[in-house]
């Protein structure tokens, strides 16, 4: 077997190896073994240059653009769910006490437990901003505005 033939095959393997794994890690060297590949055909008996080239391009690849993908490709993660609550502005709809662990909140039409994020009483019809969503509580505080209760 030629050594191009050799490289192909690692290249197909690593390739399927890629799409078998989710990591995006193994794209370049796959990469790299198809431009080991060319190089073998040029210099068909150097397989110590070639493992060279290999190793060498898979580092380049790996080191410089992984970032540059990661850099485009969109992370951003969209708040969905409860997480989508984090930041918006609710109405105390039962007194919040902290030290009874009760309390009730309403956001977008729908009653939450809460909790203060002090040990103070958040009075009905206080607005609250919501800090962030612990199990199935609300942790909130006030923004010292009363409004009515909806």
């Amino acid at each position: 077997m030629v050594m191009w033939q050799i490289w192909l095959i690692i290249s197909g393997l690593l390739f399927i190896g890629e799409m078998i794994t989710i990591g995006f890690l193994l794209f370049w060297p796959a990469i790299a073994a198809l431009i080991t590949m060319v190089i073998s055909i040029f210099v068909p008996d150097a397989i110590i240059l070639q493992m060279a080239i290999f190793v060498i391009s898979s580092a380049i690849l790996i080191l410089f653009t992984k970032p540059l993908v990661n850099k485009y490709i969109n992370k951003k993660t969209v708040p969905t769910n409860t997480y989508s609550l984090i930041g918006k502005k609710a109405i105390v709809v039962e007194d919040i006490k902290s030290l009874e662990a009760c309390g009730q909140v309403k956001v977008n039409g729908e009653i939450w437990s809460a909790k203060s994020d002090t040990e103070e009483t958040i009075e009905k019809g206080t607005e609250v901003e919501i800090l962030q969503v612990d199990g199935v509580k609300l942790l909130v505080k006030s923004c010292n505005v009363k409004s009515q209760v909806l």
